[in-house]
């Protein structure tokens, strides 16, 4: 039996509360009577130990991106990269592409989990069930109407979670049924949906809403539209691009004060930068720079983040004024109850030790999964 033995610091327990120091034994959290002889120590140096970060739309990271090559190699390299800043658990995500490309990519989803592949929970298709008004970066060209085919096809994963973000003008409240069903977790998102229409589809089964704010109609005092129906919304998972430049670190303070905090969900929309020194990629043709820190399109349409997820956790301290177990909460906890996984998100004795060491500036300093350091930051 392995055993290590955190101190020196804060360590972030879940649920508001903290510790002054973890006994890990093997790939779970012990009990905190637990003996602690024989442990390894692990000195904080007056940092944070936290519950690993779980992100719900990571598109590419260590220089690869997901549709260029969805395979298992290319995601073990993305979890690989992000792992280097926290990331415990995380959804390769395909952008809008064909039904072909979106097959390939749930069967090495399926061979990555089966293969033991460090973090890889499932997958997130973002489109191409979506709203040509509110392509974002997506190319238009790929977007299709759901049908019976193809949610035979999104809900045909045998291992993992399942997540989908379609807009819910571009289908039917019984189609968002038939996913729910059969499985898929359904999120909102790259739609020009008014209040009513994004009431009906949270009825039908919508339980999250894929970067509150960005690529959907805003709040307008006459007409809500799916930000004013999603602030309204106590129940579904909001994620949040915290950058500063995706959306205004105000307009996130004032939904933050609107609902529960744990109904958001920090998420990076990673592209292939991260882990990387790289100042430009290539997504589906197109060249995109980063320009401050920001992933842009020649005409200045952005296109995914260069964002990590212990950046963000940091960026929700100091933009957002959280505090440290409110970012952790983000980042963890509501994504693992999001993604129904009830063994990760927190630090509680029997729970899986999944963690991330951040120092006292909020920078990574390291990670574990499953008890076993990876990644160095």
């Amino acid at each position: 039996m392995s055993k290590f033995l955190f101190e020196n610091g804060t360590v972030v327990l879940g649920d508001g509360r903290t510790a002054e120091h973890l006994l890990i034994e093997d790939d779970r959290v012990a009990a905190p009577d637990a003996d602690r002889a024989g442990a390894e120590r692990i000195d904080l140096a007056e940092g944070w130990l936290l519950p690993g970060f779980i992100d719900t739309q990571v598109n590419g990271g260590g220089g690869v991106l997901f549709n260029d090559d969805p395979s298992v190699e290319t995601i073990a390299a993305i979890g690989a990269a992000h792992a280097r800043f926290g990331t415990t658990g995380f959804l390769p995500t395909l952008i809008s592409d064909t039904p072909e490309k979106i097959d390939r990519a749930l069967r090495a989803t399926e061979q990555a989990i089966a293969a033991g592949v460090p973090g890889v929970l499932g997958i997130h298709i973002e489109g191409p069930f979506l709203n040509p008004r509110r392509r974002g970066t997506h190319d238009v060209a790929h977007f299709i109407r759901l049908d019976a085919e193809k949610i035979a096809l999104l809900s045909s994963l045998t291992h993992g979670r399942t997540l989908v973000t379609l807009a819910p003008e571009m289908t039917t409240p019984d189609d968002i049924r038939a996913l729910a069903a059969a499985g898929v977790i359904v999120a909102a998102g790259h739609t020009d949906a008014d209040y009513a229409t994004m009431q009906s589809a949270f009825e039908a089964g919508v339980t999250g809403v894929t970067h509150l704010f960005n690529a959907m109609s805003p709040l307008h005092h006459r007409k809500p539209g799916v930000v004013g129906a999603a602030i309204e919304n106590r129940t579904a998972y909001a994620g949040l691009i915290v950058d500063g430049r995706h959306v205004a670190p105000a307009a996130l303070r004032i939904a933050l004060a609107a609902r529960p905090h744990d109904r958001f969900m920090l998420v990076t929309d990673a592209m292939s930068t991260v882990g990387t020194d790289a100042d430009h990629f290539v997504l589906q043709g197109k060249t995109i720079r980063i320009e401050n820190g920001v992933c842009v399109e020649a005409d200045g349409t952005l296109a995914g983040s260069a964002l990590d997820m212990a950046t963000a956790v940091g960026n929700a301290v100091r933009m957002l004024g959280l505090e440290v177990a409110e970012a952790s909460m983000m980042a963890s906890g509501a994504p693992a109850a999001f993604l129904g996984l009830g063994d990760r998100g927190a630090l509680r004795p029997g729970m899986r030790a999944d963690m991330v060491w951040l120092g006292a500036d909020l920078g990574a300093r390291g990670t574990w999964i499953a008890g076993r350091r990876v990644g160095e930051a």
